[in-house]
């Protein structure tokens, strides 16, 4: 066979691979979606339905759920900040080993960016205790 067919062959499967993969991975997130909305709304259902509960029950459940989720973001941005210096930082040092000059100087990028994450995330993302 033709090396250049073959490479064809080899990118055109790997291209309807990537996508097929991607088709059933949009698919089953928004399966999972849905399924947490729906469960959600039954919870809301099920508390608005007991016995002596009020309508504050219900806010105070969609509150916590809230504050949860805003939890969950500020410590994403954590992780990502932490991660993203720690590379700018493995980048410098690899870099350095390299003969030609201050080209180790292009670590500082991503690790600035991750500083940056992480005094957003400690320092400037808004918190449900300071609203």
């Amino acid at each position: 066979m033709n090396p250049g067919v073959a490479v064809l062959v080899f990118l055109s499967a790997g291209a309807i691979a990537s996508f097929s993969f991607l088709a059933v991975t949009t698919w089953s997130d928004s399966r999972r979606r849905e399924r947490i909305a729906f469960y959600g709304n039954e919870t809301i259902r099920k508390i608005s339905e007991m016995p002596g509960a009020s309508p504050a029950s219900v806010q105070e459940f969609v509150r916590e759920q809230q504050r949860n989720a805003e939890r969950r973001h500020r410590e994403g941005l954590r992780l990502s900040g932490l991660i993203t210096a720690a590379a700018g930082v493995g980048i410098m040092i690899f870099l350095r080993a390299l003969p030609a000059g201050r080209v180790y100087m292009v670590g500082i990028i991503p690790l600035l960016i991750g500083v940056a994450l992480v005094f957003y995330a400690y320092i400037l993302a808004p918190r449900p205790d300071r609203t």
